[in-house]
């Protein structure tokens, strides 16, 4: 299982997000230092929310605009009117709403000059909260303006935080949709919830607990991160922290959330015989845990991951029966089961080495153990005659490759049409010369020419009742005199060019003594 490594953030911006939630954060922009002088005394015993208030100075539009370009964490500004030029501020206003397009900071008017900047013109026309006369604006008005301010700001950014973990929790579900297997799925699910939910974390698990039909349970760690990543997929077998895994035990085993100042465990059912389990430890507290949010995205991946595992289950059942099928048939002929394994691995390198398409290749697999079940439908003294086919004997032996092709092009399934393919045509030759069609070329399906030369290589290295083993030269020569007649000619020279490394496949899967 893969480690996660998460980099550490950046001290200054490290900084910045403790001072954001510490203080509020103002921008005073005048000209006159008295102005500052006065806002600050009298907003320096101030408190809201639980927190104090930093004033920060500007002295023209211009020296605003500087701060306000690097730095987004003010709650709301004073803004007057007349600095470098008599509509200074009234510019600023315009320059931040649509160009550095803030709408969230809480922007109040004020001048000593309310002739040049009429209250009724520049609330209709300009894009902020307040708009105050210097002369009237007491110690007890800015108070109360600075309340309504911050108030107002702290539900506009609670308001954008639960959007962008909305988008955050939409983009992470897409995404989690396109991965079709277990473990990359667990890792991609543990990184979008750290992204999701902004809180530092020392642990985080995501586990899953089964019920078979014979009511044998079992649970298995899907993914982890932290300081007990684990390398084991049994959850009681783990090296994670006997606390943590009973803690998580306990709660597969009450089937409900518990939660307190150290971490949240989610329970999440997706269906009756399985559900799963997500494990969040707090680095410092649990204060900006959005646990909400992490309801509506733990419920999203426990029922994706109920879905993938579902799907896994049914691809490992079919798989397994492709090669009990392909099996049978090779044990029916006294032949051993470890052809169609090798010969599915031999068409898979093959194709590999053409560079053709993943889905493909894993579809050719799947299907090569197919290739012969035709020759269910030839009687056994064909099949266990030690001495050549002639006649009528050979004619019903080459109707397996009908008899095959007919059988699975029954199904829907295109993993069983493709293997209709392989057996019908696995017996045609490159220059037309063999059968059920003769077709030639091209006009044979790639899978069944990939099959042709799968199969012959494997079959001519193995012993059978109307032969001996051929040894790995004289196997080496009978294709490349068979290029361009027997077999396409690319075919063999990718088989002859990695001759050892398909060799291997033969010593992996060893016939049975």
């Amino acid at each position: 299982m893969s480690n996660f490594i998460f980099q550490d953030e950046d001290e200054t911006e490290n900084s910045v997000d403790k001072k954001q939630e510490k203080l509020w954060r103002i921008l005073v922009i005048d000209d006159d230092d008295s102005v500052h002088q006065v806002t600050k005394l009298v907003l320096a015993d101030a408190e809201i929310e639980h927190r104090q208030l930093e004033i920060v100075s500007a002295y023209s539009s211009e020296e605003a605009k500087s701060i306000l370009s690097t730095d987004d964490s003010f709650c709301m500004a004073f803004v007057d009117v007349v600095m470098e030029t008599d509509h200074a501020g009234l510019e600023l206003v315009e320059w931040i709403r649509k160009v550095h397009k803030n709408q969230a900071i809480r922007l109040v008017l004020r001048t000593g000059q309310a002739g040049s900047a009429p209250e009724a013109k520049v609330i209709k026309d300009f894009d902020i909260n307040d708009y105050k006369e210097k002369t009237d604006f007491t110690a007890n008005k800015m108070i109360t303006t600075v309340y309504a301010s911050i108030r107002a700001y702290r539900d506009i950014m609670t308001i954008q935080r639960s959007l962008d973990a909305f988008k955050k929790l939409i983009e992470a579900t897409h995404d989690l949709l396109k991965i079709n297997q277990l473990r990359p799925f667990g890792s991609a699910a543990l990184n979008h919830l750290l992204a999701l939910m902004n809180v530092e974390s020392s642990a985080l698990y995501i586990a899953r607990t089964q019920v078979d039909f014979a009511q044998q349970s079992t649970s298995s760690i899907i993914a982890c991160t932290g300081k007990y990543v684990c390398e084991s997929d049994s959850l009681e077998s783990s090296d994670i922290d006997d606390d943590v895994k009973q803690r998580i035990l306990q709660v597969f085993k009450e089937e409900s959330h518990y939660t307190d100042n150290t971490c949240f465990v989610g329970y999440y059912k997706a269906g009756t015989s399985a559900a799963s389990v997500l494990y969040i430890e707090f680095e410092d507290d649990s204060e900006h845990f959005k646990a909400n949010l992490a309801e509506l995205f733990a419920t999203n991946v426990a029922l994706i991951l109920e879905s993938l595992t579902k799907q896994q289950e049914i691809e490992k059942t079919q798989k397994e029966l492709l090669f009990v099928v392909g099996e049978a048939v090779e044990a029916r002929s006294k032949e051993t089961g470890a052809h169609v394994k090798r010969v599915a691995i031999i068409c898979e390198l093959i194709a590999k080495k053409l560079n053709l398409d993943e889905g493909y290749i894993e579809a050719l697999k799947l299907a090569a153990p197919l290739h012969d079940l035709g020759k269910i439908g030839v009687p056994e003294a064909i099949l266990h005659k030690p001495g050549k086919l002639e006649g009528e004997e050979w004619e019903i032996m080459k109707s397996h490759a009908q008899l095959g092709g007919e059988i699975l092009n029954k199904s829907t399934v295109s993993v069983s049409k493709l293997g209709a393919k392989l057996a019908h045509y696995h017996h045609e030759n490159w220059d037309g010369s063999g059968y059920p069609d003769g077709l030639a070329g091209e006009d044979i399906p790639l899978e069944a020419r990939i099959m042709a030369v799968a199969d012959v290589f494997d079959a001519l290295g193995s012993k059978r009742c109307y032969k001996k083993v051929w040894p790995n030269e004289q196997i080496r020569a009978f294709l490349i005199s068979e290029k361009g007649k027997k077999f396409e000619a690319k075919l063999v020279d990718i088989v002859i060019d990695n001759f050892d490394e398909f060799l291997q496949i033969r010593e992996q899967f060893p016939d049975e003594p």
